[in-house]
């Protein structure tokens, strides 16, 4: 009980039971849990329902579950691609989870390609996971910093010359 509401309300009688510095590191702890649930508070992931058919870029720094079809590139913080979804042109992302189908390059810091992924392109990773059962066909290579438009552009040029 020596954290209870009543201490927090009734900081007189506690204080002198306690001493002085104990009240102050609470309310210490208390804002340094606030000052990171403030930041990791972001909004819910934007969806693109199975039926949607989008013609164009996407880009944010949130999160994006894609359900129907993208022609176009798409960046994200977290891009998951749903089992019904298929994306025709680059992805780059923090994570990429996918579920559906790719015709693309693929950049990203942790890429994951389930059992039912289908990705026809270059994979550049930091991390990387392939099920068992997922089909895949290009390259797959490891950077530091697959994100980097430099690295990118390294890749870009022996594909044009070929």
């Amino acid at each position: 009980m020596m954290f209870s509401k009543s201490k927090i309300n009734e900081p007189g009688p506690k204080a002198t039971e306690a001493p002085a510095p104990a009240p102050a590191t609470a309310p210490a702890e208390k804002s340094d849990f606030k000052a990171p649930a403030a930041t990791k508070a972001k909004p819910p992931a934007s969806v693109l329902s199975s039926d949607l058919h989008v013609e164009g870029n996407i880009r944010t720094t949130g999160d994006v579950q894609v359900e129907g079809t993208v022609d176009g590139d798409i960046r994200a913080h977290l891009l998951t691609v749903g089992e019904t979804a298929t994306i025709k042109g680059e992805v780059v992302a923090d994570d990429v989870v996918v579920n559906g189908r790719i015709v693309g390059r693929v950049r990203g810091l942790k890429v994951r390609l389930t059992s039912s992924a289908r990705v026809e392109g270059d994979i550049i990773h930091k991390t990387i996971a392939i099920e068992s059962g997922a089909h895949f066909e290009g390259s797959v290579q490891r950077q530091d910093d697959p994100l980097s438009t430099a690295g990118a552009k390294r890749i870009t040029g022996p594909e044009s010359a070929s």
